[in-house]
């Protein structure tokens, strides 16, 4: 059987591989990045389920528009301005998870060999929906600061492009690295993309997860021209088994994925649409939230500790004021891929860094997440993980 030359592209998240490996119940994973069920409104959805059924069943049970009920669209469109982002019904489409926005907006813009400029690491699941349209990556690195627009500048000098070329960044609690970009660095972004027609895919999925410090705005916040393509997702404040997500931007780039979406899936959950709906304009999101928020914190505070109490000297991290992971580098001779078969055997996940890397380096560093493992056991799994590194250290 020959296949398409794309497939050659597509390879596996090797974050969804990896939790088949860690399901086994006396494994401590920091390996996916998954929400804690302790978050799940489960008491809220049951009631908001129950009333949708009773006063719009037949609508919600049936297909609807493939850009989303306009009833959640306006919901949205509500909730985005307290983040400082006008939109309007046209300019906005609901998707299934903003993991559909990525796949979206590759095949609607790249050709093959067109170039996406991407932070070094970045999130894996970006890099696996754009390698089936068989793209060029420019990496671009990143300090605590987040992607450096200079490299950014230099690295646009001398190469011929495409007018569909992109930039894909996670600018709040970036995945994997946990880092945030400056506001000065969100502004020299769209001033290069000005300059170079450049388009901007902000992926804003963990802005709502803050435990300290400031809200930095949006980049699509700041966006005169219609530079941001911008996605968020209810995966992190109501459920990610509902698969819901969304994407505002130009009304004719928001057509163009709306008849991409259509050769896809047709429309998004009308169901999940409706809960979700109700779920923003009764205000439960923000009371939900404040409790989210607050559990998280203990979480992320107590790996912190952990990591200062039991990693040795020549261990460095990140310090995120919110989302759901940290980045962990370790001296240059280990190798996480070689740690984490040890660290398996001593029941403890984790990801090693060079996943979320599209030059292959990074051989040294790792991805913790610590919303989904219970507090008890977030110091237990650290300090095994402690102990590996020092071994390998000698």
């Amino acid at each position: 059987m020959k296949y398409a030359d794309r497939i050659k592209r597509m390879k596996a998240s090797e974050i969804r591989e990896l939790l088949k490996i860690t399901q086994h119940p006396e494994i401590i994973s920091f390996g996916g990045g998954m929400p804690s069920p302790h978050s799940f409104p489960v008491k809220i959805i049951d009631k908001i389920a129950d009333k949708v059924l009773r006063t719009h069943g037949a609508e919600a049970l049936q297909y609807g528009p493939t850009e989303g009920i306009k009833e959640l669209r306006e919901a949205i469109i509500k909730r985005v301005r307290k983040k400082g982002i006008k939109c309007e019904i046209d300019e906005i489409i609901i998707t299934t998870g903003s993991q559909q926005v990525l796949d979206l907006t590759a095949k609607i813009f790249l050709n093959p060999k067109d170039y996406v400029f991407i932070e070094l690491p970045s999130y894996l699941g970006a890099i696996v929906a754009f390698n089936a349209y068989q793209p060029q990556y420019i990496p671009i690195s990143m300090d605590n600061e987040g992607m450096l627009t200079e490299e950014l500048k230099e690295k646009l000098k001398g190469i011929k492009r495409s007018k569909t070329d992109f930039v894909y960044t996670v600018p709040t609690f970036q995945n994997p690295s946990g880092v945030t970009m400056s506001l000065e660095r969100r502004k020299q972004l769209l001033e290069i993309a000005e300059e170079h027609d450049l388009l901007i895919l902000e992926d804003d999925a963990y802005s709502d997860l803050r435990y300290s410090g400031k809200d930095i705005p949006t980049i699509k916040s700041m966006d005169k021209n219609n530079r941001v393509l911008y996605t968020h997702t209810f995966s992190k404040s109501l459920s990610p088994g509902f698969r819901l997500g969304y994407a505002i931007g130009d009304k004719e780039r928001i057509r163009k994925m709306t008849i991409a979406k259509q050769g896809a899936d047709l429309c998004t959950n009308t169901f999940v649409q409706y809960i979700a709906n109700e779920y923003l304009r009764s205000g439960l999101i923000d009371k939900q939230l404040v409790k989210i928020k607050k559990m998280y914190k203990i979480k992320r505070d107590l790996m912190l500790k952990a990591l200062e109490k039991h990693f040795p000297k020549g261990c460095e991290w990140t310090k995120p004021d919110g989302g759901m992971f940290i980045w962990v580098t370790l001296p240059p001779k280990i190798d996480t891929r070689e740690l984490f078969v040890d660290a398996i055997k001593e029941k403890v996940a984790f990801v090693h860094g060079s996943a979320f890397r599209v030059d292959g380096k990074g051989h040294n560093t790792m991805r913790l997440n610590f919303t989904n493992t219970d507090d008890k056991k977030i110091e237990i799994g650290i300090k095994r993980l402690g102990r590996l590194i020092k071994k390998k250290m000698k």
